[in-house]
């Protein structure tokens, strides 16, 4: 092929990605009311958002707990919200302490910056907001992407960590060769977030609902609510409140956090929620974390990485299970010898 040839094979090409992603982004939307509008599921705690300086305006659900029971910190994983990370667990844990859940930066209602997103800037949020509130030491909760926000807010700010449990996480997230190469293609979660109609990721989401082989979190019904897939519009809507470049940016953080040369200082107690047939998170990896940690409390559940909707009831018996563990156990909480 001569050299002309290739140039204007080239400008065609690049001439027709060009015309479909205006196509693509200059659409109707299509209008399809079949699925119902956005309702969010009931017993959602009261939400309040505070600013503090240096660190924006922190959203967060505040649920009032006994006034003898330690706060408990519910820090959510990565891409969705606090709400669809912790909705079956808020109902829970009410009797047993007061419960703090913020949305991070870029996630959800969580506040934006102009400043590229780091999980250290999000444990110094978390850190700012406890001690905006008073709330002393607490018991500081982070399934997936909270896991490393959880460490890096007892390396950062030991003094508002009373103890700390782990759920479906890990000390590092490059599983294998294969996970290291999806980190680097994060760009398509991007790109794939900006030109996909809301339509049609619900469409999809729905379509993997009634397939037998579709995600748990969309088949089985959690307590109290008799059928997940009314709750589609108000699922998609809580992923589109995030800031696409934020999520990319959180995801290249995981990809280079690894706690595992300090981690085993962690001098407060600890429990580990194994999810033992998680798909994102191995068990394997997330297994390390008992030889990480000095003598955690370890409580398995038999699900996938959705456990926290999906298996509500089993995953939400775990985790009160490591909540009472490290009441009773910290020193900080009058626990322990």
């Amino acid at each position: 092929m001569s050299r002309t040839s290739w140039i204007l094979t080239a400008a065609g090409g690049a001439a027709a990605v060009t015309a479909a992603t205006a196509w693509v982004t200059g659409r109707s939307r299509p209008d399809d009311t079949s699925l119902g509008v956005a309702k969010p599921p009931s017993g959602l705690p009261p939400s309040r958002t505070v600013s503090l300086d240096g660190h924006g305006e922190i959203f967060f659900r505040d649920q009032p707990g006994p006034a003898d029971k330690p706060p408990i910190v519910l820090l959510h994983g990565w891409v969705v919200s606090a709400d669809l990370n912790w909705f079956t667990t808020y109902g829970p844990l009410e009797e047993v302490g007061r419960v703090i859940a913020p949305d991070h930066r870029g996630h959800g209602r969580g506040a934006r910056h102009s400043m590229p997103f780091r999980l250290a800037d999000v444990a110094d949020d978390i850190a700012a907001l406890l001690r905006a509130e008073g709330t002393g030491p607490a018991i500081i909760v982070g399934y997936s992407m909270g896991g490393p926000l959880t460490q890096l807010l007892w390396q950062r700010h030991p003094d508002v960590v009373a103890g700390i449990v782990l759920c479906a996480t890990a000390a590092h997230f490059n599983f294998s060769t294969v996970t290291a190469l999806g980190w680097r293609f994060i760009t398509l979660y991007q790109l794939g977030q900006r030109l996909l109609p809301r339509t049609w990721i619900e469409r999809v989401l729905l379509t993997q609902a009634q397939d037998a082989v579709g995600p748990n979190l969309l088949r089985r019904a959690a307590p109290g609510i008799t059928e997940l897939s009314p709750l589609l519009p108000w699922v998609v809507g809580e992923l589109q409140r995030g800031e696409i470049e934020d999520l990319a940016e959180a995801g290249r953080e995981l990809s280079r956090f690894d706690s595992r040369g300090w981690i085993t200082g962690i001098d407060v107690p600890s429990a580990v929620v194994v999810t033992t047939r998680d798909r994102l998170v191995p068990p394997s990896a997330q297994l390390q974390l008992i030889d990480l940690l000095n003598d955690p409390l370890v409580v398995e559940v038999e699900g996938d990485h959705d456990v926290s909707a999906a298996m509500a009831t089993e995953f939400n018996s775990a985790l009160r299970k490591a909540i009472d563990h490290i009441a009773s156990t910290s020193p900080r909480l009058g626990g322990g010898a």
